[in-house]
């Protein structure tokens, strides 16, 4: 199953064209988070003390935990979220605080390292930017979260930039990486 991930707000998102583009061509079952429409909220005091008591006792039948165990079962996740302010819409970070729990993503070794306990095999990101990309604070997080913290070892990173520059097509643009996705697709099944 691959999870996707939807972190884009807008109605006609070049991200989540290109991701829904790359998708397809997986070709496998996809359930999709929109996180716009989840209401999540940061994990505060409260609910961080309610998550560390149950999670500690091994009981996650609590609603709050649908996401974690959703997150950890995919065989694949898809996560789609444009290049806003040198980094990712705050509900993506918003989204990453509410999974990491202990025991359904993650654990830790006897000298306090995580390991990651999610069955995806891999993770690709989604991006787009106006202007160059920087993935210092945007896909490298995710990167060393995926291998870091869940186990994900194998991410890929997908973007379109230069999108708002003038003298350059954003539409342009992006068509020509969702037909770059496709074309990948066709060339992997041929040499199969």
């Amino acid at each position: 199953m691959i999870l996707f991930v939807n972190a884009c707000v807008r109605k006609d998102s070049r991200t989540e064209r290109i991701a829904k583009a790359l998708i397809e061509t997986l070709g496998d079952k996809c359930e999709e988070v929109k996180l716009s429409e989840l209401g999540l909220n940061p994990v505060l005091e409260g609910a961080l003390e309610k998550r560390t008591k149950l999670a500690g006792k091994g009981l996650f039948s609590d609603p709050m935990f649908e996401p974690a165990k959703q997150f950890s079962r995919a065989d694949t996740i898809v996560i789609a979220a444009p290049f806003w302010d040198l980094s990712f819409p705050a509900i993506l970070k918003t989204y990453l605080e509410n999974i990491y729990v202990i025991g359904l993503v993650s654990e830790y070794n006897s000298e306090g390292q995580p390991h990651g306990l999610c069955k995806a095999g891999k993770l690709y990101y989604v991006t787009t930017a106006g202007g160059q990309y920087l993935p210092d604070f945007s896909y490298d997080y995710i990167r060393l979260m995926a291998e870091k913290c869940f186990g994900i070892n194998e991410t890929e990173l997908i973007k379109a930039e230069m999108l708002d520059v003038e003298g350059f097509d954003a539409e342009k643009l992006v068509k020509q990486k969702i037909e770059k996705i496709k074309n990948n697709s066709k060339a992997e099944a041929e040499n199969e």
